[in-house]
């Protein structure tokens, strides 16, 4: 468009402007200046957004969701696009059933981040405000509301605005929602929740839980048993995990209660695993798949990769092998492990799937960080309904929804001359690289990978 191409060179133009010998007052309102086109610009965004959505679809365009369309052509998180389609769909044009022109669900923040006034920080407080007005709030009055807001934002800082904010909340509901037993069931079911938190420098993970009466029900005799002291203490030689400890295991146990419940339910995990009972998933026996080299293992130093992608200390896993059963994957003598199954089965043989949790460690395509234990195999070269083979140089991990992505007229999949399983988009998707997936393999942004 011409339109983007003057504000391109517009840009290039100030970008190789010199500004050191501009007063300062002067250089002030270039500040002003530039932070109200800044502001625009989203404006303009929500309508480009809204005439894609016009004319395609995101199956049209090979691809999920208008998030991932977003996240591929832009090169940013899914997090962001979704903030973006978000705002979008509140701040940007409609259209009625019929194809009529409708103006945007708030339509005085709509105008006012379109002239300038407005930051994301104010947006943010805005949408989050109107979305707090409880449902039996009449529409002019949410509409007053949100006009409101806006006024404030637009001459007032972020601050000053959420206090309004606040204020206007209290007087729309004062008394606050009414009790009730269907809200509380519902809101435990809303607000349930587990969140394993990524490792730190440390190898440390943090785990935030907001448990239900239910889940809190069965942790407490758990936990009563378990976390006492003298149980499942991993200082000891052979910990307690049954019966009851003797004097000299609790005298000697200085752990805190905190520390006793984490040893708790780390054994109530493992005792989980032991057990057999979960079954198969994803091919392979429910279990810790755990990857690492025969150097490290020899000279017991370095850090182990597991199927869920965390890191794993070589002390830690040396004393989980004393209670587990161990397999071997060998990348260039694997003739105890069939690698090579040709047409025989459609599927990965659990062999086949160790290997690729070494060699892939996640899925494979770009920018996803699910790890290899939710992932399925993928013929990555030729598709076995093409007559490709169910041999490891053809197979690479993809999660479910990824998977499905590759089909005719829309991804392609193929192994690149690094090994690594490469992801071709359909040409409207197409930015060009990456091809393939940094996140599982750190080291190869650095020019530090190894050949796999």
């Amino acid at each position: 468009m011409e339109g983007i191409g003057d504000l391109a060179v517009i840009v290039d133009k100030l970008s190789a402007a010199a500004f050191d010998e501009v007063p300062v007052a002067e250089l002030l309102e270039v500040q002003s200046a530039l932070e109200q086109v800044y502001r625009r610009l989203p404006a303009v965004q929500h309508r480009v957004m809204a005439a894609v959505k016009a004319q395609s679809s995101p199956a049209e365009l090979g691809i999920r969701s208008w998030a991932d369309v977003l996240s591929i052509r832009l090169r940013i998180s899914n997090t962001e696009a979704c903030r973006r389609l978000t705002e979008g769909e509140l701040l940007g044009p409609r259209r009625s059933v019929a194809g009529e022109p409708l103006e945007p669900q708030y339509p005085a923040t709509a105008a006012a981040l379109a002239r300038g006034e407005l930051s994301a920080e104010h947006v943010r407080i805005i949408t989050r405000t109107m979305k707090k007005i409880p449902p039996r709030v009449d529409a002019q009055t949410r509409a007053r509301a949100e006009a409101d807001l806006a006024g404030v934002a637009s001459i007032q800082a972020p601050e000053a605005l959420r206090s309004a904010a606040s204020l206007l909340l209290e007087l729309l509901d004062p008394d606050g929602p009414e009790p009730n037993d269907e809200d509380a069931i519902d809101r435990r079911e809303m607000f349930r929740q587990l969140i394993l938190g990524p490792q730190d420098a440390d190898g440390l993970s943090d785990l935030r839980a907001k448990v239900t009466p239910e889940f809190r029900a069965y942790l407490e005799p758990a936990l009563g048993k378990l976390a006492a002291t003298g149980m499942c203490n991993p200082n000891d030689e052979t910990p307690v995990t049954k019966g009851t400890p003797s004097a000299e295991a609790v005298a000697a146990d200085t752990r805190s209660l905190g520390q006793r419940q984490h040893d708790a339910l780390m054994t109530i995990a493992r005792t989980a695993l032991a057990s057999g009972e979960l079954g198969e998933h994803n091919g392979l026996p429910v279990t810790v798949v755990v990857t690492t080299t025969v150097t490290e293992l020899e000279d017991a130093a370095g850090v182990a990769r597991t199927g869920g992608g965390s890191k794993l200390p070589m002390c830690d896993l040396i004393r989980m092998a004393g209670h587990a059963r161990h397999y071997l994957s060998v990348f260039d003598e694997h003739a105890a492990v069939p690698l090579y199954l040709g047409r025989a089965r459609r599927t990965a043989s659990p062999g086949q799937r160790m290997v690729l949790h070494a060699r892939d460690r996640g899925c494979t395509y770009p920018g996803c960080p699910v790890p290899a234990y939710l992932c399925q195999s993928h013929h990555a070269e030729t598709d076995y309904r093409a007559g490709g083979k169910t041999d490891i140089p053809n197979l690479g991990l993809a999660c479910g929804p990824h998977n499905r992505l590759v089909k005719e007229g829309g991804w392609k999949t193929r192994i690149g001359k690094s090994g690594r399983v490469e992801w071709i988009p359909p040409p409207q998707l197409d930015a060009g690289p990456p091809r393939v997936n940094p996140l599982h393999h750190p080291e190869d942004l650095l020019g530090r990978g190894e050949d796999p």
